[in-house]
């Protein structure tokens, strides 16, 4: 049976690392792709088939949702898994995993003849799950026993979820307008203002379940 000091710490580390390494390889890599601008451009174009380095990002991509997943399975381990709130904590990030990892690494935001794909729906439809899943955590988080009795811990729940609102609408933005809409042409940072958003949240959980750990030893 495997330890569950071992999975609280192998899911906290996962998320760590999967947040630094994903956002780090978006730049770093975005860099590799001739014409590629981070304001305007989703990071979905990163991995479209006519990207010089879409193998590497879709394969990033699908390590992060798996790293997501240890997330969930440690997160369930550090705290009370027959809690009602840390069940769903722990569905939302296996959804996110699934959706904004697996999903978006192996199905490719291709466009055929200025048409969508059939891949290009999927991606969506997953990445979209995966995104609703990531906005509402703070909703939840907050309801779990050892986090709501933490009013600062409150506090940066409620101002994760209005930022994560605020920058998904304006991601919205890239369907109801086109370049010359200034809101609309900004869908690249929107979009990884709103990721970062989440990952600075998740990080910080995950501190929180190694510093639970690290304390218990010194008990």
């Amino acid at each position: 049976m495997i330890n569950r000091k071992v999975v609280v710490l192998s899911g906290a580390f996962a998320c760590i690392g999967g947040c630094i390494g994903d956002y780090a390889a978006l730049f770093i890599l975005g860099h590799e792709y001739p014409g590629y601008n981070h304001l305007h451009d989703t990071m979905s174009s990163l991995g479209s088939s006519a990207s010089p380095v879409s193998g590497i990002i879709s394969g990033l991509w699908v390590i992060l949702g798996i790293m997501m997943i240890m997330f969930a399975f440690g997160f369930r381990a550090a705290y009370s898994p027959g809690d009602k709130y840390v069940k769903i904590v722990f569905w939302l990030l296996i959804l996110y995993g699934l959706g904004e990892g697996l999903g978006s690494g192996l199905f490719k935001a291709d466009r055929v003849s200025g048409s969508y794909s059939t891949s290009f729906i999927v991606h969506d439809i997953l990445g979209g799950a995966g995104v609703v899943a990531i906005l509402i955590l703070p909703l939840i988080v907050q309801k779990i026993k050892p986090f709501f009795s933490n009013p600062g811990f409150i506090r940066f729940s409620r101002i994760t979820l209005i930022l994560g609102i605020l920058f998904l609408v304006l991601f919205s933005f890239r369907f109801v307008g086109n370049e010359n809409n200034l809101l609309a042409r900004y869908k690249g940072l929107w979009q990884r203002l709103f990721i970062l958003n989440s990952y600075i949240y998740i990080s910080f959980i995950a501190f929180r379940m190694i510093r639970k750990q690290s304390t218990k030893n010194n008990e």
